[in-house]
């Protein structure tokens, strides 16, 4: 072939050219439509499972949606399952914002369940107690007692770099296991996996209970423990966002060598910070033996604990953010029980942590698409 004929000899190419580039700055409302983006995906993905398996996506989806949200009395399930979950999310958010990947919330739970229960079965206070002061007794001995569970590997983590991941799911089960000894030896109601109910004194006030002078509360399951949840929302936002503490939270989640260089504790703040997190996890026990189980019993978490961990990534770590994400997987949970197959709001729930996770390569990038020639 002469050089005039290699030189004009046609090259084909794609006439389209995709590719990744970092982004300089990320605007703020990027992670917001980012995550609304992985939701969607979440369940186009899933009703595609559910079509491959025979099922109808669009009725499926219609009739999770009217479990969850169709009256007042689901939407006050839904607020009920989605009350542990805030305190959960909060509980994940804090610690991850330092970059601490706390997955024992789940433990953490079930020892703030089991605190608050010590308060009204060992008893620490006598059964007859003012609910004035039982309820607040029962709030921080739950909450102590998940701060304890996060104090351990937070401790391991500051002290001899333990891997935090490994030390807080193991403590999980250890979690479980010291609740089930309890339950099944010293607490046990005729040999049952639960204890005796708590007295009147000692549960959550819920809207039902009001409903002698409003009718519309009868029936209603939704408890003191959301507005707990609430408030625990606005001060962990305050912490993380107005207060000195927060900066040098968010300051060594960023950038740990400029916050040793600054002379914050990364130590000290390594330990707070897990303890708060676990006392955050345990409030969320607390709140759901208090205001819905009235007991101390095995099956007290549908895996809040571990939604908790997809809340708090949903919600881009943000604690006033949590409070919806939670209503949204409170509904999830809810129509798990309506649905069939059952396990489909899990699916979706495993789905989105899939896509959430995804998503993280198009924040932290952008697409660039260029348009070239066909020949050259």
């Amino acid at each position: 072939m002469t050089t005039v004929e290699a030189s004009t000899e046609r090259r084909w190419r794609w006439p389209i050219e995709i590719r990744l580039e970092p982004r300089l700055t990320q605007p703020a409302w990027l992670g917001f439509v980012v995550s609304l983006g992985a939701v969607a995906l979440a369940l186009v993905l899933g009703g595609i499972v559910l079509k491959l398996v025979g099922g109808d996506p669009l009725r499926a989806y219609r009739f999770m949606l009217m479990a969850s949200f169709g009256n007042l009395g689901v939407i006050s399930d839904t607020i009920t399952k989605a009350t542990p979950l805030i305190l959960v999310g909060l509980a994940c958010a804090l610690a991850f914002r330092m970059r601490l990947w706390n997955i024992g919330a789940e433990g953490q739970f079930f020892a703030g369940a089991f605190g608050a229960s010590a308060v009204v079965l060992t008893p620490l206070l006598a059964p007859e107690t003012s609910g004035v002061w039982l309820i607040p007794a029962m709030m921080l001995a739950g909450f102590l007692a998940g701060a304890v569970w996060g104090f351990l590997p937070g401790f391991l983590k500051a002290r001899f770099n333990v891997n935090e991941i490994i030390s807080t799911l193991m403590m999980n089960y250890i979690a479980v296991a010291w609740n089930n000894f309890f339950i099944f030896a010293v607490w046990t109601e005729g040999g049952f996996q639960m204890s005796r109910v708590f007295p009147r004194t000692a549960w959550l006030p819920r809207l039902a209970d009001y409903a002698k002078a409003i009718p519309e509360f009868r029936g209603l399951t939704a408890h003191l423990g959301l507005v707990i949840g609430l408030l625990a929302a606005v001060v962990v936002w305050w912490v993380l966002y107005r207060s000195k503490w927060g900066y040098e939270i968010r300051l060594i989640g960023d950038n740990p060598k400029a916050a040793r260089y600054a002379g914050v504790n990364i130590v000290r703040n390594t330990v707070l910070v897990m303890m708060l997190s676990g006392g955050l996890a345990g409030l969320a026990g607390m709140s759901e033996i208090s205001g819905v189980v009235h007991r101390l019993q095995g099956a007290i978490s549908p895996g809040y604990g571990f939604t908790g961990i997809i809340v708090a990534w949903l919600a881009k770590l943000n604690p006033l953010a949590v409070i919806p994400v939670s209503v949204l997987f409170g509904a999830l949970i809810l129509a798990g029980r309506e649905i069939q197959p059952s396990g489909l709001p899990k699916m979706i729930q495993g789905i989105v942590l899939v896509c959430l996770i995804a998503s993280e390569l198009m924040i932290r990038n952008r697409l660039r698409v260029t348009f070239r020639p066909v020949r050259s």
